[in-house]
């Protein structure tokens, strides 16, 4: 069983698990709101799509920024402005009164949320060693799993029995209390005084995402011929060259190149980007079907998902623990296969819609997949980074999964073939199933069963023992 966490370090888990947690929250919690918005203030696919990649992409683009300003300024202090901004935006996105004011609110809050994950998981690994590092990964995984899964389930509710507005205000709780709980740990950050943050880096990076997504939700309006959309791909596209090339040359660059030359390193992000695009487009695309098409109401549309999450909790902490044990690469290889043969299981919803015999053997499935997959992902991505850069590896790694849920939901239009009826829902699965294929393909020719190691990392001092 090893020896038990000490209370200050259940605190830094809990700590982690809260904030972290708001944000993978709300980019799920969103995907089953989306069909009460647009009736209630319109937009249809298109306001859908920025609903979501308005969010994923400031969060995605300054993710990095955050990491960087996590190691530089301490892992507490981003934390609480991070909290505190995004209970800020959670409020506006709740009182927007049309569409565009709802996607500039969104922008906001994923800005105010990639303050959040790369600290609260740098927070874990530099202040937590040894093998309960393993285990408090697996514990946070569970937890900020689990909050991403259960979302749709607590939207169907607020959208069913109260107002879509309800389901931004969730965040207030846990931000609340995670707020307090910071109060209560005692190991101050250190800081550095003469650190340098990349801003043009930064600016650069959010361009080159934004032009990008832009022209891939906007295409199915204006064509590819329109210069409404090439300029933005092309601009965006040079940006993010220019981006990649200057983080070879900054003095403190936001994205340090040499990160990746670490095999697990640079084969866990490949694997991640595969295997997050997969995530992401699944849960977008059941959780609109099934209240557009099948007809169910948003709280059962929700509980769909169910059966996934307690799955996740059961199995990620455990997952975790025996990836230290016998290593990642078994787990990140099986682990995705297994998912996408769940997603495969969604081929059998038809027109005759019936959720036990359709949809519920692939949430199982999926499940069971997905517990034994993010909880050995992220030990092996994080566990071949130098521990003091603990913030900007783990922001990395973050920034790597909100591009590729990015990147799914702009590409919608193609995958689905324009139109989310019963061909574009069995399209989106068997595209899932490809993405999941080669995020198990990527582990298991890439990941290497090298032990993890667990020195002091920088930051908080390791708690005791």
């Amino acid at each position: 069983m090893g020896t038990p966490m000490t209370g200050q370090q259940r605190l830094v888990v809990a700590i982690a698990a809260l904030a972290s947690g708001v944000a993978f929250l709300d980019g799920s919690v969103v995907n089953v709101a989306l069909p009460a918005i647009t009736a209630e203030i319109g937009g249809g696919l298109i306001a859908q799509q920025w609903t979501v990649d308005g969010y994923l992409l400031t969060l995605s683009a300054l993710i990095l920024l955050a990491g960087s300003v996590s190691d530089a300024y301490g892992r507490l202090l981003v934390l609480r402005i991070g909290l505190i901004g995004f209970g800020v935006a959670s409020l506006a996105v709740a009182l927007a009164p049309t569409p565009l004011i709802l996607v500039i609110a969104r922008l906001l809050q994923g800005a105010a949320g990639a303050f959040l994950v790369p600290s609260s998981l740098a927070l874990i690994t530099s202040a937590i060693t040894g093998e309960r590092q393993a285990r408090a990964i697996g514990a946070w995984t569970a937890l900020t799993t689990s909050a991403m899964v259960a979302g749709p389930l607590l939207g169907g509710l607020f959208v069913d029995f109260l107002s879509w507005r309800f389901v931004f205000l969730i965040n207030v709780v846990p931000i609340a209390v995670a707020l307090w709980l910071i109060t209560r740990l005692d190991h101050p950050d250190e800081r550095s005084p003469d650190a340098h943050i990349d801003i043009l880096g930064a600016a650069l990076c959010t361009v080159g995402l934004g032009g990008a997504v832009f022209a891939l939700i906007e295409q199915p309006n204006y064509g590819w011929s329109s210069p409404v959309i090439w300029v933005p791909l092309l601009l965006g596209l040079a940006m993010f060259a220019a981006f990649l090339w200057r983080q070879r040359t900054v003095r403190t660059p936001l994205l340090p190149l040499d990160l990746f030359r670490a095999r697990n390193y640079a084969m866990g992000n490949l694997a991640t980007l595969a295997i997050y695009a997969a995530l992401s487009l699944n849960g977008f695309v059941v959780a609109i079907y099934l209240q557009e098409e099948a007809g169910l109401p948003a709280t059962l549309a929700g509980l769909a998902s169910l059966p996934t999450t307690l799955l996740v909790i059961a199995l990620s902490s455990r997952a975790g623990a025996l990836s230290s044990r016998y290593g990642p690469r078994l787990f990140m290889t099986v682990g995705p296969l297994i998912m996408a043969i769940g997603a495969l299981l969604l081929l059998s919803v038809s027109d005759d819609f019936d959720y036990w015999t359709q949809v519920l053997p692939s949430m199982l499935v999926f499940g069971v997949g997905l517990g034994a997959t993010v909880s050995p992902l992220t030990a092996a991505i994080l566990g071949s980074a130098d521990p003091a850069h603990s913030g900007i590896a783990s922001a990395v790694n973050n920034a790597v999964a909100r591009v590729a849920g990015l990147l799914a939901i702009a590409m919608l239009a193609p995958i689905i073939g324009g139109m989310l009826d019963l061909t574009g829902f069995h399209r989106a699965a068997v595209t899932t199933a490809v993405f999941l294929t080669a995020g198990a393909v990527v582990s298991f020719l890439g990941i290497r069963n090298s032990p993890i190691p667990n020195p002091s990392g920088r930051g908080i001092r390791p708690l005791p023992d």
